[in-house]
C-alpha cells in the first residue's frame, strides 16, 4: 500500500521524470521509489528471502535465487501511468521451486486489490491505506461461454495476437492496461489472454499467480506451464485462460 502511496505522489505531478532504460522500455521516479519502498519492507518481512526486482535488475542488480524467493514488479504498465489511464498496477509474487505460489496486485488508482495462495480474493482499498480491509470477496474465474471474451492489451498488441484470437471463438473483447487483465479474467470478467509480444517474468508473476489461485492458469502456446527464475528472465508466448477445460476442448492434444 505504502509503494501505492509512492506511486500516486508522482502520478500526480507535472514531471515523472521519465526516461528510457537500456531495453527501450520507459521507467519513472514513481517505479523506482516504489520499489524502494517494497524492498525495504521485504527486508523487513522476509530476512534472508532473495528479491528479484525489476528497476534493481535493470541496473545488473540481480540476486542469486535460491528455490524461494521474490519477485517485484513495483508499476507494471508504465505506459499506462504517462497515460494517465489509472490501469496500472504494484505487483509482488513469491516464487517456489519456478512457480508462483501467492502473488497481490494493487491498482491504487482503481482502489483494487487482487491476491491470491490456495484461493483468490478481491477487495477495495481506500487511497493512502497502509492495510487490507478486513472485508473482501473471493474470487474464482467463470465457467466459459459459448463465445469468449478476451483481455487484450492496451499498448502492446500485434498482428500474431489478433492472428491467434481468430483460432478461438471469441465473441467480445475488453481492452485493459497492466497485469488487471490476469484479475480480471481471476474474478470472472473475462477467458482468455494472448500475448507475443515480449514480457518479463516480473510482469506477470503476480498475476499468474492471482489467476492460478482463482482456478485458471498460464501456459505456453504447446499448453505447458511457465517456469519462473529462468536465466534471460523472458517469457515465452502465453495465453492466461479461465476455465482450463475450454482450453482442454480446444486443444484436446496439448500438454496439461
Amino acid at each position: 500500500m505504502r509503494a501505492g502511496q509512492e506511486i500516486l505522489s508522482v502520478y500526480g505531478a507535472q514531471d515523472p521524470g521519465v526516461r528510457l532504460k537500456a531495453d527501450q522500455s520507459p521507467v519513472t521516479n514513481a517505479d523506482e521509489r516504489a520499489e524502494a519502498v517494497i524492498l525495504n519492507g521485504l527486508h523487513d518481512l522476509l530476512p534472508g528471502i532473495p528479491v528479484l526486482a525489476e528497476e534493481a535488475a535493470s541496473r545488473g542488480e540481480r540476486p542469486d535465487l535460491a528455490p524461494v524467493f521474490v519477485m517485484v514488479d513495483a508499476l507494471d504498465g508504465t505506459r499506462e501511468f504517462l497515460n494517465r489511464n489509472g490501469e496500472f498496477t504494484v505487483n509482488i509474487a513469491l516464487i517456489l521451486d519456478g512457480v508462483p505460489r501467492c502473488g497481490a496486485v494493487f491498482a491504487p488508482v482503481l482502489g483494487r486489490v487482487w491476491y491470491g495462495a490456495h484461493h483468490a480474493f478481491a477487495c477495495d482499498v481506500a487511497v493512502g491505506s497502509t492495510q487490507l480491509p478486513a472485508s473482501r470477496a473471493p474470487i474464482h474465474v467463470r465457467q466459459a461461454p459459448e463465445k469468449l471474451c478476451a483481455l487484450v492489451s492496451r499498448s502492446h498488441g500485434d498482428e500474431q495476437t489478433e492472428d491467434y484470437l481468430t483460432q478461438l471463438p471469441i465473441g467480445s473483447r475488453t481492452t485493459i492496461g497492466s497485469s488487471i487483465k490476469f484479475c480480471r479474467i481471476a474474478e470472472g470478467e473475462g477467458d482468455v489472454y494472448v500475448r507475443f509480444s515480449p514480457t518479463m517474468e516480473w510482469d506477470i508473476a503476480a498475476g499468474h499467480a492471482v489467476l492460478a489461485a482463482a482456478g485458471g492458469d498460464i501456459v505456453n502456446l504447446n499448453g505447458a506451464p511457465l517456469i519462473y527464475g529462468k536465466s534471460d528472465l523472458h517469457n515465452p508466448p502465453f495465453i492466461a485462460w479461465g476455465d482450463m477445460s475450454i482450453k482442454n476442448r480446444l486443444f484436446p492434444g496439448q500438454t496439461n
